[in-house]
């Protein structure tokens, strides 16, 4: 009797989709460095040989996940905000808001996905990873600069945006300086003592707005 290739290919994304997440999991919550294949592979409840066979190595894994998670929340949160009628009828400046607000979703709701991001930027610097295996995480990151475009492209149109700064200028300043903000926060390396975060990340998305948006 035949192998049943469909329940096979459910199986092996089921398995994958476990490494991923638990890989994610103990990533965000202890560092890159710090964590073995095995224990990844104990955590997804699977053998180590099962893992490499998925993930030949740590880096391929962490870039795995690191793709992934991107992939998974520009394309659900992101889409959801910018193909929608509530994007539609927005001015530009008010679709730069919103997009602004993003930086804070992911504070407010995914810190150990800003965590893991703050681990892997630092992984990176130690590993010598060919341009060619980092293409596909940078085309998931990649999708934020999309979605921007998009945003600047209706403030052009209606006027609410400044036109005499080039679109990859405001977001470049933009996503660094935001995704800077909320990364040091969600990890710690902000000093928080009588500090309140959400304040303060309010007024440096006041100030974007300030400098980039027009009176219309």
């Amino acid at each position: 009797m035949g192998r049943n290739l469909e329940k096979d290919a459910i199986e092996m994304a089921d398995k994958n989709r476990r490494i991923l997440e638990n890989g994610f999991r103990i990533f965000s919550e202890r560092t890159i460095e710090k964590v073995k294949m095995a224990e990844v592979a104990e955590a997804a409840g699977i053998g180590i040989a099962s893992l490499y066979r998925y993930y030949s190595t740590k880096p391929a894994l962490v870039l795995g996940i690191s793709t992934w998670l991107w992939d998974k929340y520009l394309n659900t949160i992101i889409k959801e905000k910018h193909e929608g009628k509530r994007f539609k009828n927005m001015t530009g400046a008010e679709a730069f808001e919103d997009y602004l607000d993003l930086f804070l979703d992911m504070y407010r709701n995914h810190a150990d996905m800003l965590r893991f991001n703050q681990f892997f930027n630092v992984y990176l610097q130690s590993e010598d990873i060919p341009a060619e295996d980092m293409k596909p995480y940078k085309e998931a990151v990649g999708e934020l600069e999309k979605r921007f475009e998009t945003v600047y492209k209706k403030g052009i149109e209606d006027g609410t945006l400044r036109s005499d700064i080039p679109m990859t200028e405001i977001f470049s300043s933009t996503a660094h300086l935001m995704l800077a903000a909320v990364t040091r926060y969600a990890v710690g390396l902000a000093y928080t003592e009588n500090t309140d975060a959400e304040k303060e990340l309010e007024l440096l998305k006041s100030v974007l707005l300030k400098e980039y948006a027009t009176a219309g």
